[in-house]
């Protein structure tokens, strides 16, 4: 069984990813991730892309996934806050949003349903990562405790992703 595939990630990042300003490509990569804006490669591919390419030490994993962590988390805020100020008719009507009005509304009923502690639980989740931040935003929910649950949801992927990386290794190809 094949998880991930080191061949997906593009050849231009892969080579900033192993030069001098990998750690700050990193950051830049996972706020787009959390924006949900990142389209030219899978986004559970970034932190065992960077595992591989920059290092797994102690050292540089912790800081791989702080980094994974702090810049998917201020995604993720500035969507929520977007989505607070112009609204979810407005998310909808952009490119860039890769999600339709009938998914969305599952999402809807799952925050409805959960609550805040949603947010946490999707940010767990491969393939729904982030699509809770629409549904917080149009809420009344407190952005503090969205940035809260949002960061909690984020390191547990990262750490799921870091885990898979180094305990899996044969669930990943690289080559």
């Amino acid at each position: 069984m094949v998880l991930l595939q080191l061949e997906e990630m593009p050849s231009w990042l892969e080579s900033m990813l192993t030069s001098e300003l990998a750690l700050l490509v990193l950051f830049g990569i996972c706020i787009l991730e959390g924006a949900m804006m990142l389209r030219f490669m899978p986004s559970e591919l970034v932190v065992p892309g960077a595992l591989a390419l920059i290092g797994s030490s102690m050292p540089e994993l912790v800081t791989i996934v702080a980094i994974a962590v702090v810049g998917t988390t201020i995604g993720q805020a500035v969507l929520f806050v977007l989505v607070r100020r112009a609204g979810r008719e407005y998310v909808l009507q952009k490119r860039w949003f890769p999600v339709t009005e009938s998914r969305l509304e599952r999402f809807d009923g799952w925050f409805d349903r959960w609550g805040a502690i949603a947010v946490a639980g999707s940010n767990t989740m491969l393939f729904v990562r982030g699509l809770l931040t629409v549904p917080a935003g149009l809420s009344e929910m407190d952005a503090r405790s969205f940035v809260a649950l949002s960061a909690i949801g984020s390191l547990s992927f990262q750490s799921i992703l870091t885990g898979l990386y180094l305990l899996g290794g044969h669930l990943l190809v690289f080559g």
